[in-house]
């Protein structure tokens, strides 16, 4: 038998490896087999108790980011039964090791929530868990779940070879642009609202009129008179200009699309939390890229958590080809696969 030890902070960061639906998703997990796992059932009440705590971890981490909180459980949602599936797996790899996680770990990790989260306030937690209906012994075996998931994970994550130079080089010439410092860049905006507080003015609506409108731009409309008819912001009137900007005082997403473009490109319509964007590139002074001696720790960094990424990846794919699964909501059986196609990957 071996036991594995985890400090708290480690476990805390296992909050990621399962998926959160929204609550009213989570209620259609009433009752019921999810999935079947090497003949192990994954219940349906499984699906709803770890969506209800993790759901619950996000609104701590995100409970001043309503939008943030909203864009997080809308990722998550599609692939919590997933998760949950190699959630399941990795337990019972873990069980075939004779691993235990020691009482006091388990407890480490929820006083480090209450701690770091409710400022040590145990029933300011209690409170918090009870509006989502469990009780501390089951979000007490979900965490211990969470910890095994986590240690099982690092042991397939680490021993990796570090980055070697020639991959620094490489990453570094490839992703140039995003060493530069001071770049900046002259734009102009057509905005599109979502929302208009039109009933009969759905999202989907709303995109094909941002669709349409940039049509009008890429046959030859004028921009800025486009924009002074269509656009629904603060730059409409001047014909959606904007002054020079720094690329790092721009929103990411936007910044993104926009030095993605030559002068005088027009970029895709941009999904954005609550409208839809086209994008003109009037201008750009792209500055001098930071030395690779200085970013190359980053680099390295960065290099060496994708790699470690990848072999996890690989390790999980492999227990899923090995694996016999059955999801209920789409009654697809994955078969193991035959030795020598395993041995292809």
């Amino acid at each position: 038998m071996i036991t594995l030890l985890i400090p708290a902070a480690a476990a805390l960061a296992v909050a990621s490896l399962l998926c959160v639906p929204s609550a009213a998703t989570a209620q259609t997990y009433s009752n019921g087999i999810a999935a079947v796992v090497n003949g192990k059932p994954i219940m349906k009440s499984e699906v709803r108790d770890a969506v209800m705590a993790q759901e619950q971890m996000l609104r701590i981490q995100f409970r001043e980011d309503p939008e943030g909180f909203a864009k997080a459980a809308a990722e998550l949602k599609a692939t919590a039964l997933d998760s949950l599936v190699d959630r399941e797996l990795i337990l019972s790899e873990f069980s075939k090791l004779g691993g235990t996680i020691k009482p006091q770990y388990v407890d480490d990790d929820i006083n480090s929530i209450i701690r770091e989260s409710f400022k040590g306030n145990r029933d300011a937690f209690v409170t918090e868990l009870a509006k989502t209906g469990m009780g501390m012994k089951k979000f007490r075996e979900l965490r211990e779940k969470m910890i095994v998931v986590q240690v099982m994970r690092g042991r397939h994550s680490t021993g990796i070879p570090p980055a070697t130079p020639r991959e620094v080089e490489e990453f570094y010439q490839k992703n140039i642009d995003k060493f530069r410092d001071k770049d900046s860049i002259k734009i102009s905006t057509i905005t599109i609202p979502k929302f208009t507080g039109d009933v009969d003015a759905s999202v989907e609506k709303q995109k094909k009129i941002a669709q349409e409108v940039r049509s009008k731009v890429v046959a030859g409309g004028d921009f800025a008179t486009v924009a002074k008819t269509y656009s629904q912001d603060s730059r409409a009137e001047g014909g959606g200009a904007w002054d020079w900007m720094e690329r790092k005082a721009m929103k990411k997403s936007m910044a993104d699309a926009a030095f993605a473009l030559k002068n005088g490109g027009i970029s895709p319509v941009l999904d954005e939390e609550s409208s839809f964007v086209i994008i003109s590139c009037d201008a750009k002074k792209l500055g001098d890229a930071v030395p690779l001696d200085k970013v190359r720790p980053d680099i390295e960094r960065v290099i060496d958590q994708q790699k470690a990424k990848e072999s996890l990846e690989r390790w999980l794919d492999d227990l899923r080809r090995k694996a016999v699964i059955k999801k209920m909501d789409t009654g697809i059986v994955e078969q193991p696969s035959a030795p020598k196609a395993a041995a292809k990957n």
